[in-house]
Parts: C-alpha cells; sequence; structure tokens
C-alpha cells in the first residue's frame, strides 16, 4: 500500500516576485505529482501539500531556496490515501484571512512558547489560561482540557471574540493554539494591541504538540483542513467522517447514530417533521416578536461611528491621526471630544489623545443620543431550516444600517434573533420595498446559494422568490404576505424618515 508523505508549513516573511515564483511552484508540483494548496502572499506563505517522500523534499529544497523562506520548517505526517483533490498555487493578499490593517508578524511578533514547556507547565499546574482560537466546529472534535474556546465560525470573527474576553485576563498569563500555529501569528499581536499583557502562542500549534508531546492534557483528536477530517496524538487519521450536506465533522458515535445517511444527512442536518418545523417557527416568530415590541431605537442612545485608522497613520498620536483623517474638524474639537469620553477605542476604553495608534485599530465616535424613527417591524420568518431562513420584510424597515438607522434594521433584527450565528442575505430590497429574503445561515451555504442569485438561477418575480435549496436540491417557493399588523400603523413617513436620515447622514464625521 502506497504511503503518502503530507507537510503543513507557513512563514511570514517578505515575499517579491510572486507570479514568477507560482508558475515555479506550480511546475515542480505538477512534475511530482504532489497535490494540495500553496498560497503565496507579499506577508509570507502557507501551504499543505500530500505526495511521494522525495517529491516532497524536493519541494521543500527549493522553497527554502527562495529569499526569505530559509528557515521553513514544515510539519510532516502520513496517509494511506491521498488527502487533496488537485495541486492549487494561489497568489492572496493574505496567507490567512484577518481583515485587520496593521499586523504584521513578521516584524511584531508576540513571544513563542515551546511545546515541552507547555507540557512542563501544565504538569506543574501552572495557572494559565489556554485560548482555543479556532472555529467551534473545530474545537468540538477534541481541545486541551480546561481551555477556553473564543466561540467564533471563521477566523474574520476573532477580534469581535476578544472585546468578549473578561477584562481580568489582560492581566493574566494566556497561552493561545490554533491547529498547526498560523492563526495565532496574528491573533497574538492582536491582542496585544487590545491591551492583553500577557500572551504566549504555542509553537507550532496543535500538530507540534502532537508529534513532540503526544495527547498529554489533550482531550480528543485534531481537526485538520483536508480528507482525512481528523488526526489523533499519534498523528495517525481517525475514523472521524464529514457530513457532505453541512460539512459538520462527525465522530464514530455520531455515525452511528440513524440520522446519519450519507450523503443525504447527519444528526446536525437531518430534516425534522412537518409538525416539529411548525412548532419550531412559531416559537421563532414569538422571539422576533418580542425583539420588535416595543421598537428597541425609540430610547435614546448613543450612535457609535467607527473610525478606522489606515496604514498611514501607523505609530502616530491618536490626534494627529484623527486630524489628518479628518481635516475638516478642529483639533481642539478632538482634544474636548477626547477629554470628554466621546472617543473610544474599539474594546470600549476611553481613548487619550495622546494614545499611539496602530494600522487596522478601530476606534469609535460617539454622536449625541438620538432615538430613531419608527419603522414597520412585522417581519415575518416564512422558513428556517439548517441551511436557510426565508423571512418576509415589511415596507419601511431598512435592510442594513446606514442614514440613522442602527438598530431599526432587518440586519440588526435576524443578528439579535440568531446570535451567535450571523445569517447573511442573498437578497438586497430598499428600505421602502417589501418582500421575500433569503438568508444563509452559514459562510459555507452562501458561498452555495450566491451565484443563485448573483447569476440569475434564483427566479424573482413580484413578491415571488424561487431558489434551488442548497442541502436538498428541492426547489422552493415563497410569496411576501400582504402588509397588516399594529408595527405598520406606527410606520413614520417616508418624508419624516428622509429627513431624519439626512439629517445624521450630513454629520462632519461621516457624511456630506
Amino acid at each position: 500500500m502506497p504511503v503518502f508523505t503530507n507537510i503543513s508549513a507557513y512563514k511570514f516573511a517578505p515575499l517579491d516576485w510572486l507570479k514568477p515564483l507560482r508558475e515555479r511552484l506550480l511546475a515542480r508540483c505538477v512534475a511530482g505529482r504532489l497535490k494540495g494548496t500553496i498560497l503565496l502572499s507579499a506577508e509570507g506563505i502557507n501551504l499543505f501539500v500530500a505526495g511521494a517522500r522525495a517529491e516532497i523534499d524536493a519541494l521543500v529544497a527549493e522553497l527554502r531556496a527562495v529569499e526569505g523562506l530559509e528557515g521553513l520548517m514544515p510539519k510532516y505526517s502520513e496517509s494511506a490515501e491521498q488527502p487533496f483533490q488537485r495541486m492549487l498555487v494561489k497568489i492572496k493578499k493574505e496567507i490567512i484571512a484577518f481583515g485587520v490593517e496593521g499586523i504584521d508578524p513578521a516584524a511584531r511578533p508576540s513571544p513563542k512558547i515551546a511545546a515541552a514547556t507547555l507540557r512542563q507547565w501544565l504538569d506543574e499546574g501552572r495557572p494559565v489560561t489556554l485560548l482555543d482560537t479556532r472555529n467551534d466546529y473545530e474545537v468540538r472534535l477534541g481541545t486541551f482540557r480546561g481551555a477556553r474556546s473564543v466561540g467564533i465560525e471563521n477566523f474574520r470573527q476573532f477580534p469581535d471574540a476578544v472585546a468578549r474576553l473578561p477584562a481580568a485576563l489582560k492581566e493574566q498569563p494566556v497561552v493561545m493554539f490554533c491547529t498547526g500555529g498560523i492563526r495565532c501569528e496574528k491573533a497574538g499581536p492582536f491582542m496585544e494591541r487590545a491591551g492583553f499583557r500577557q500572551i504566549l502562542q504555542l509553537d507550532g500549534g496543535i500538530l507540534r504538540y502532537f508529534e513532540e508531546c503526544g495527547g498529554a492534557h489533550f482531550d480528543g483528536e485534531c481537526f485538520v483542513f483536508d480528507q482525512r477530517v481528523g488526526v489523533d496524538p499519534a498523528l495517525r487519521e481517525t475514523g472521524t467522517a464529514q457530513c457532505f450536506r453541512c460539512q459538520t465533522p462527525l465522530t464514530l458515535a455520531e455515525q452511528r447514530d440513524p440520522r446519519f445517511q450519507p450523503p443525504h444527512a447527519c444528526p446536525f442536518c437531518h430534516e425534522v417533521s412537518a409538525e416539529s418545523a411548525e412548532e419550531n417557527l412559531a416559537a421563532r416568530n414569538a422571539a422576533l416578536r418580542r425583539l420588535t415590541v416595543p421598537l428597541p431605537g425609540r430610547a435614546t442612545y448613543d450612535i457609535r461611528r467607527p473610525l478606522n485608522i489606515p496604514a498611514a497613520c501607523d505609530g502616530l498620536p491618536l490626534l494627529e491621526a484623527l486630524a489628518r483623517i479628518f481635516p475638516q474638524v478642529e483639533r481642539a474639537e478632538w482634544l474636548a471630544l477626547c477629554a470628554s469620553g466621546r472617543v473610544l477605542h474599539e474594546l470600549g476604553w476611553p481613548a487619550r489623545a495622546d494614545a499611539t495608534v496602530r494600522a487596522g485599530e478601530r476606534y469609535l465616535r460617539l454622536l449625541p443620543g438620538a432615538a430613531e424613527p419608527d419603522v414597520n417591524a412585522d417581519i415575518r420568518i416564512l422558513h428556517e431550516d439548517e441551511a436557510v431562513i426565508v423571512v418576509h420584510k415589511p415596507a419601511s424597515l431598512p435592510m442594513h444600517p446606514g442614514g440613522g438607522y442602527q438598530r431599526h434594521t432587518l440586519r440588526h433584527f435576524m443578528g439579535a434573533l440568531y446570535a451567535p450565528e450571523s445569517p447573511r442575505p442573498l437578497r438586497h430590497l430598499d428600505a421602502e420595498a417589501s418582500g421575500v429574503v433569503v438568508f444563509a445561515r452559514t459562510r459555507h451555504f452562501a458561498a452555495v446559494l450566491g451565484p443563485q442569485f448573483a447569476g440569475g438561477g434564483a427566479e424573482i418575480e413580484g413578491g415571488r422568490v424561487i431558489f434551488t435549496h442548497p442541502v436538498t436540491g428541492r426547489r422552493l417557493s415563497f410569496t411576501a404576505e400582504a402588509q397588516a399588523g399594529l408595527l405598520g400603523k406606527l410606520a413614520a413617513s417616508p418624508t419624516a424618515r428622509r429627513a431624519f436620515g439626512t439629517r445624521l447622514a450630513c454629520e462632519r464625521f461621516g457624511g456630506c
């Protein structure tokens, strides 16, 4: 039986001439019958590749000959089958998508802790918080004993998750970890920038810990992003599978569940009975009514306008950065705002005018308290399952925040109703329009459904929306309901709404 050598590696280092490098690496991999993915960017390289050991060694030698990649240290494992379908070499903006400017692991890395040292600390019972930075579906397969999960669906949600961590952690030792270490390379500097003073990242992640320390202090297995799905502390492929429909990792026990019927369903996406679905829908609409009655934006509250620090302002005092971003505002006014606590760091504390800012940081400018105009919030959930949510949006309800509306928007109500999920709308309607809006429940289903709504696969005629369900393949049809209800009578007139929106949009800090 052939044995395939699997390597994973990353390195943050400035790289030039990406297109010629991409062509050279792709030619090498194709000639060696290697499969996997190599991501190149100006910030470095990230790769997962498998094939014959001799060809893997030749690829590693070629990579180490590239300026900046001399110290590349892959992690090795073996599998009985090729875990990848094809060979891809891509040029990306980031080798790990994070979306926060100014995080530069090559220039300003967080300190690392070796796997053997972490095991020693855990053997000794040293007080330390273990922070799992991975996605929830990865964590459920296994993690360090007593670790704290940040509770995210994808890595771009990590900054918001940090804001929810207890303030006491900022003064305590925190060891963060992920699969192979690359996410912590960006998560560590971000947390340090957010005020966490004792951040350490597990060097090489869980996979290197397994390689050097086995399964000590670890419960379960480690999710990996290839056809193996999971590996045990000996780095051997486990029997864990992944549901074809919803992509959820399934343990052996879950595969024995009678609801696991590959490729059609698993315990997490099986179809409930019509009676249960009706009960769930009634409960969801009742919860929605509690969120919308009374309207949450009627009470006066401060509007928080985000202020993003661009790369050109990295390292400047906050006052200087604000003066450059908003030259129409006098410095004295910004000083007064900072002194009165009307400028906040995104994590909630008042910002000092002399504080040094970093590119990608976000601050909040508090606008004077205002109440939002009434809207028709007679929203109805028409259908929900593991993949999609179908909603009836009434007229006079904005889809997205903006123009004086923050809480009185469909996105706000859906986010509050389905938290911690973040439903993604696939169809957008004007505020004055009523109709059916389809939401995807996860990023995976948004990617599957998106082309239907962008390319014409979904039929939209008047108040009717017809689309193909991403799991069952059935064509579903929904029609907008007639407008009715007390909230519709309370909706403000279009003239009043436009006047209110124009007043706030013309604020000097973010409008006309």
